[in-house]
């Protein structure tokens, strides 16, 4: 008797890389606005985050655009933190465009046009367009030939018969021969659902009708309901871009099909500006749809970290940008504290950095008197605790309580950075130890290994990973360093 193979059925659940802010959900506040002491990812910080909540109620009744918001504190207080909050919080339908202050220096763009890029990525439109559809199971599908016209041997498709079938009846459709090359695109079978624009004769293929759907189907397949209502239907399509989406694709050349041509477009750079005149006339076009009640406009956010980064110019064009009708809700951060704003070597002011007088956060005063401040303030050790905890959670680490408590301390005393980067460390030196344990796992998985973090783990990481004050101490004090 042949033995009988027994095997592991694997999970399908995904592994997710951590990353810095994984565990970040949302601004955890209730229903009144106030903030919860911990929820949402978020420990601490309750000013600051019921600050950022009324933010996402302006910005969700389109009464914030054109403004801008500074999240002011030290290192690791929590700013990117709460722009990610935010953007939790408003969702995927509202543009948010996260940036860097030092990614506008490009040798191929100038700073000025790389904002402006970013100021419109921040706007979207909603543009809602009625359109005249057939969409159905598809019932039928037959290619009617005829004699070539030409005399030729070969025959021609002279028409195309479709049957679509929805939940309120049948109907058969007589469509032109171009449409047949559009459904041969789309790789269209019998079974499919499918919806053709009477007016341009465009087919879509929305998926498989879940009547052909088996319990051991081994196609990767999209399964759909079959359409309710007719087959012949007005059907609202409503689509999600943004104004340099919208610059992009008016800024391609449509040149020809020649060798030239195409050669001249290969030739030419990755990245191009996209000039004032375009965009004016961009504006006139979004003005117009607007206008008709074809399209909404939909102010997002634009989020510069590090803004202390930029230099005179950048701040200036900034606050021009700001006054301008089309503009997103600027939330900008900043670390520093009374420091001289930048300036640059080839830029149109004469004086250096240090002729400049100091400003709070590195900010002009004319840009930090448009801006709402809201403040963040260093962590509590009982919030760092809590901190380390959910990060420990997401990481699959399990620190027993002195560990906790050693892992606080450490954030209280050096930084919270410091702290959570030691997580990891003290994560495989108690794996290579022995000390995991199988941990409970989701139905029809395997049981997880948990490791189980003490301090002995935890100091001798901070034996082997300095921080930067020991590394600043031993600079200062030993020998053998160049310069």
């Amino acid at each position: 008797m042949a033995p009988t193979a027994i095997t592991d059925v694997k999970s399908t659940s995904r592994e997710h890389r951590t990353a810095a802010h994984t565990h970040i959900k949302g601004l955890g506040l209730r229903s009144d606005g106030t903030a919860e002491p911990s929820s949402g990812g978020f420990v601490g910080q309750a000013h600051a985050r019921e600050a950022c909540g009324l933010v996402v109620d302006l910005v969700r009744a389109k009464k914030m655009s054109g403004r801008a918001v500074l999240l002011a504190g030290g290192p690791g207080t929590g700013k990117t933190a709460l722009a990610l909050a935010v953007s939790q919080e408003l969702g995927t339908k509202v543009p948010f465009c996260p940036i860097v202050g030092s990614e506008i220096y490009s040798a191929e763009v100038k700073k000025t046009e790389a904002l402006m890029e970013n100021f419109r990525r921040a706007i979207g439109l909603r543009v809602r367009e009625v359109k005249e559809v057939y969409e159905g199971e598809v019932t039928a599908l037959t290619p009617e030939e005829t004699e070539n016209p030409l005399g030729a041997y070969g025959r021609t498709i002279a028409h195309l018969l479709v049957g679509l079938k929805s939940a309120r009846g049948t109907k058969k459709l007589r469509l032109d021969p171009s449409i047949y090359e559009a459904i041969q695109k789309e790789r269209v079978r019998l079974g499919d659902v499918i919806y053709i624009e009477a007016n341009t004769g465009a087919v879509k293929r929305v998926g498989r009708s879940d009547a052909y759907a088996t319990e051991f189907d081994l196609e990767a397949e999209e399964y759909v309901p079959v359409p309710k209502g007719d087959v012949h239907k007005k059907k609202e399509i409503v689509q999600d871009v943004t104004l340099h989406d919208l610059d992009v694709a008016n800024a391609r050349p449509q040149g020809g099909q020649d060798v030239v041509s195409l050669m001249g477009q290969l030739m030419k750079p990755k990245k191009t500006e996209i000039t004032e005149k375009l965009r004016a006339e961009v504006n006139k076009v979004v003005s117009r749809f607007i206008d008709q009640g074809v399209a909404d406009l939909v102010p997002g956010v634009l989020f510069i970290d590090e803004v202390h980064m930029l230099d005179l110019e950048s701040f200036t064009y900034l606050a021009r940008a700001l006054e301008s009708p089309l503009s997103p809700l600027v939330i900008l951060a900043s670390n520093r504290g009374l420091v001289s704003p930048r300036t640059s070597a080839d830029s149109a002011f004469s004086h250096t950095d240090d002729d400049l007088p100091p400003s709070p956060h590195g900010l002009p005063t004319d840009l930090l008197s448009r801006c709402l401040i809201v403040p963040t303030f260093p962590y509590a050790q009982p919030e760092i605790r809590s901190i380390v905890a959910s990060r420990a959670k997401i990481e699959g680490v399990q620190l027993a309580d002195p560990a906790l408590d050693e892992l606080a301390g450490v954030g209280a005393e050096i930084s919270l950075r410091y702290a959570v980067g030691l997580i990891g460390p003290s994560a495989v030196l108690a794996r290579v130890a022995g000390k995991t344990v199988l941990g409970s796992g989701q139905m029809g998985e395997k049981e997880k290994s948990v490791v189980n973090v003490g301090v002995e783990e935890i100091r001798e990481a901070k034996d082997l990973f300095w921080d930067a004050s020991r590394s600043a101490k031993a600079v200062g004090t030993g020998s053998g360093w160049i310069g």
